[in-house]
This record gives structure tokens, sequence and C-alpha cells, in this order.
């Protein structure tokens, strides 16, 4: 059975006209008109028919597609309640395909995805940030994570230690993640076009470098960069002073300073 490329322009048009949609702004809606980068996504995830696939926010299934035809099985969240209908049609005749209509992170994604899966999203971009670090959580079986995030944001994901743009994202995601910058996407590429360039990141789920008290790690990082101005010494020093000078972590850095593995050295001193 031949489906039309829901990613290109005059069928995303036609589909939006037919069922009277338009990108609601509160979810961050932007189609993705451009079947050349749903081709180059679903390529930089590897997909297989043997995966196993969670895409968050469906849209009116332009991914969703690339993925169904790379032949994985995909469960899509989609927090839109007029979009099932619409996927209803576009994705008529694609088998294993399943669909979840809510909040991916009220969701308990560990019973929704018992088994090892990949990851395929184009994350809205006010809640970024906390849908990511929720993929990363240590409790899924999350192998690879392949987004679509604004490009200053998937700067700041893979950002390195001594840049201005290194910060506590940079921390987390490459706490659990081998993760890069794999190409960018120009605002025609949607339908209605956003306002910023958007990047694609792949990030390889690993295991964390370090042994550590991993809430106590991240608070550690999480002080250390709100005061990210301060050395060290003063912006931890309500974990102890004497601590952090006999941590073998030089005292006078600040957090953009600091490697993953100078964290876990202080925060395995002050715990």
């Amino acid at each position: 059975m031949l489906h039309p490329i829901i990613a290109d322009p005059s069928v995303t048009k036609h589909i939006l006209r037919r069922f009277k949609l338009r990108a609601v702004k509160n979810f961050g809606q932007n189609f993705l008109i451009d079947p050349q980068i749903v081709r180059k996504i679903v390529d930089t995830a590897e997909i297989s028919p043997e995966d196993d696939v969670l895409e968050i926010g469906a849209g009116i299934g332009s991914l969703t597609q690339g993925l169904l035809e790379a032949g994985a099985r995909v469960t899509a969240v989609e927090i839109d309640k007029k979009l099932p209908a619409v996927l209803k049609e576009t994705l008529a005749g694609y088998e294993n395909f399943r669909l979840i209509v809510g909040d991916v992170l009220q969701l308990n994604l560990s019973e929704l995805m018992p088994r090892p899966f990949k990851v395929v999203a184009n994350l809205p971009y006010y809640i970024t940030t906390q849908i990511l670090l929720e993929l990363l959580n240590r409790e899924l079986q999350a192998t690879k994570i392949v987004t679509m995030v604004q490009r200053e944001v998937a700067e700041r994901m893979t950002a390195v230690p001594n840049s201005k743009i290194y910060g506590a994202l940079s921390v987390a995601v490459q706490f659990r993640a081998d993760a890069r910058k794999i190409f960018d996407v120009p605002p025609e590429s949607f339908l209605p076009p956003p306002e910023v360039t958007s990047s694609v990141v792949v990030c390889d789920v690993q295991k964390p470098p370090f042994t550590v008290d991993e809430d106590f790690y991240f608070k550690i990082v999480r002080t250390a960069f709100v005061q990210r101005r301060k050395t060290i010494l003063n912006s931890l020093a309500s974990f102890g002073r004497e601590k952090i000078l006999t941590s073998g972590v030089n005292p006078s850095l600040r957090a953009e300073n600091l490697s993953l593995a100078d964290f876990a050295q202080l925060a395995n001193v002050l715990k």
C-alpha cells in the first residue's frame, strides 16, 4: 500500500485544511515539511525492524511515518487531543503503531516501554529540558535518544568545560550519554516556521562514568552553577569549606571550569 509522504509541504497543507488544524502555540507545535530531514533523522537513529521506538509529539505523523517505513515498532505520545483522529487517517494501514494520548511527563515510561528502546522526538522548546532529563532517568531502558531541539539547547547539551555555555544541562546529559550535535534544521523546514534554528542531537545512553550518590552529585552541580561566577570555594561553602580545600579540586575554579570527574570528586568528598 502506497502512502503519500506526510512531510511533503503540499500533503501537510492538505491535511491541515482537511482537518481545520492550526499549530497550537501552547504545545510548541511546528509541523515538519521536509522529507529529507525526516530521512536524516531516521538514519541518525539507525532505525531497523528490530527497534522499539518512543516518539514524543507525533503531530500529524510526519516523522512517525518515516520511523514506520523503516520497520520500527512505534509508540507515539501526543498531548493534543484533536490529533488522534488525524493520525488514524494519515497513518492508516501501518502496522506496529501505538498511540498514547497524554503528557509524556505524566506517564510511567518504565511501564510503557518495558524493553530496551530508542527515543526519536521533535521536542517542544518550552519543556525540552524537563523531557530530556526524564528520558535520561536511570530507571529507563532507553539506548539511544535522537532529539530535535532549539540550536542553543543543542549547544548547551554538548558543551565542554571552560566554555560560557557549559552548565548543569551539559553535565546532566553527558553524565548519562555520549551526546553529539549532528545537523541543523532551518526554520523553513517547518510550518509555521519557528523563529529559531533547530538542531538534531543524538545521545547514546551509557552507564555513568563514576560511582557517586547521584542525587547528591546533581545537588552539587546545580548549586555550583546557580552561582557560576563564584569560585567553588564560595558557591559550595555550605557543604564545608575545609572539605573543599582538601578535595583535590582547585578551590579557585568556577563551575564552568570543572569536568564531570571534578564534580564526582567533590561529591564524594563533600558527602
